[in-house]
């Protein structure tokens, strides 16, 4: 591939897909979206469109306040397209990938699909399309019949869709705490949350293995789910539990007085924000009376994100377990990286590792450029514990989570574009940088004299 012809490439379209829809949304919103004769600024639209279109849920004004009836559905219909878009394009790649095609056909994707007669690109995305629709219709029904008087049809889909989607917006001030030890309500969303970031691939495949596992005699053999499919499940469900039992002993084992005064919504206030803080964004305990101890732990968590082909942004669970696996491969003086009963290809761990750390050089970047935004001309001792809040509120944008310790309707307008440019980052930029970064890769045919270095 020509580098100057990288704009021209298909993996450039996400990019300029989700720009326009979130111009468009950033219009909408502005002109027609709010209850208020005053229209909504420029900065606050396309803050809003952009949480929306990238699934996040930070928002600088109160939703459910601030826009009416169609500033409401145009939210409603950025977190869908939003959720649909990052599902199909990625979920594309990952078939692309699981099919062995060529680097070169990996990033082509129209021309690798036309190269794969078997695949049938109208009935992937039909199919894409439908178990949407059919997941989060349940999740609507099931919100409208546990509370009709406050999931109203609207607002049980509103809700529906953007658990689903993993987006975090709530049409509630106080997001889900009312219901915070509600068992019926919170586990509707937590399943429609686990749904959305898993990944589409992985759902499809749990799905065909059940229907071989009840139709063929061979059980053993055709249930068997691929290796990548059992590492998604694995690490995520690790991750529910350690989280749940991290949250549940720093916020109440910890704060006995906390415990004594919610003991019956202690349990499930502590999975739901272990599931929720991953990807989805909404909340059933006040993020800002937090102890330090769980806003360090989310902030682990948030990173993280889900799976990949999901609306969940992050590195990924993937990417976090390959990191792990290389780690401990290499603390045992192990050459492969290995996972379960199979090794992990030295370009898949090289990856991973690149991954990560631009990851962590942008979230690095943009908590640099918020301090300078949100009090840079201040001493230490009149900010002092805001910077735990700034790097909350930066790793939640790039991981598309939504969580915020209240700071986002505080930044100024440049700290404003800053979390834009970051939600943006955050929801294209792990898809979009390996496949730029493996177009941009030049072929070396020769090893260079090699020098030993001291490290540590």
């Amino acid at each position: 591939m020509r580098r100057g012809n990288l704009l021209n490439t298909p993996i450039a379209f996400p990019v300029v897909f989700f720009a326009v829809t979130v111009a468009a949304g950033a219009v909408a919103l502005r002109y027609w979206g709010t209850n208020s004769v005053t229209p909504l600024n420029w900065t606050d639209a396309v803050f809003t469109s952009t949480s929306a279109a990238c699934v996040t849920g930070l928002s600088t004004v109160d939703t459910g306040r601030a826009f009416g009836a169609f500033g409401r559905w145009v939210i409603l219909f950025l977190m869908q397209v939003g959720g649909l878009g990052i599902m199909t394009f990625t979920s594309l790649s990952i078939y692309l990938w699981r099919r062995r095609t060529t680097i070169t056909d990996r990033i082509a994707v129209g021309q690798a699909l036309m190269q794969d007669a078997r695949f049938n690109l109208g009935g992937f995305l039909v199919e894409i399309v439908c178990w949407t629709a059919v997941i989060e219709a349940a999740g609507a029904a099931a919100l409208h019949c546990l509370a009709p008087d406050a999931f109203t049809p609207f607002s049980a889909v509103f809700h529906a869709v953007s658990a689903f989607c993993n987006a975090g917006f709530a049409l509630f001030p106080d997001s889900l705490q009312r219901w915070r030890a509600d068992w019926g309500v919170n586990l509707v969303f937590m399943v429609l949350i686990v749904a959305g970031g898993l990944g589409f691939s992985v759902f499809v495949e749990c799905r065909q293995r059940l229907f071989f596992f009840l139709r063929r005699k061979e059980r053993q053999i055709s249930a068997r789910l691929s290796g990548y499919s059992k590492v998604v499940l694995s690490t995520s469900a690790t991750l529910i539990v350690l989280g749940w039992a991290a949250v549940y002993f720093a916020e109440f084992i910890g704060r006995p007085s906390s415990l004594a005064a919610d003991r019956r919504g202690a349990v499930l206030s502590a999975l739901f924000q272990s599931i929720t803080c991953r990807t989805a964004g909404f909340s059933t305990m006040d993020i800002g009376s937090l102890t330090n101890v769980t806003l360090v732990i989310f902030l682990c968590l948030m990173f993280i994100g889900g799976a990949p082909g999901s609306c969940a942004g992050g590195i990924k669970v993937t990417t976090f377990r390959v990191l792990l696996a290389a780690i401990w491969s290499q603390l045992r003086g192990r050459r492969q990286t290995v996972i379960g009963r199979f090794a992990v290809p030295d370009e898949t761990v090289r990856k991973a590792l690149v991954l990560f750390v631009l990851s962590s050089l942008l979230v690095f970047g943009a908590v640099l450029v918020l301090d300078f935004t949100e009090g840079g001309d201040r001493p230490h001792a009149l900010v002092r514990g805001q910077f735990l809040e700034i790097v909350f509120e930066a790793v939640s944008a790039f991981g598309t989570v939504g969580l915020s310790t209240g700071v986002t309707a505080k930044l100024t307008a440049a700290g404003k574009w800053v979390v834009i440019a970051l939600m943006f980052a955050g929801r294209l930029g792990p898809f979009v940088l390996i496949n730029v970064l493996l177009g941009l890769q030049d072929a070396r045919y020769y090893d260079l004299p090699e020098e030993r270095m001291m490290i540590g």
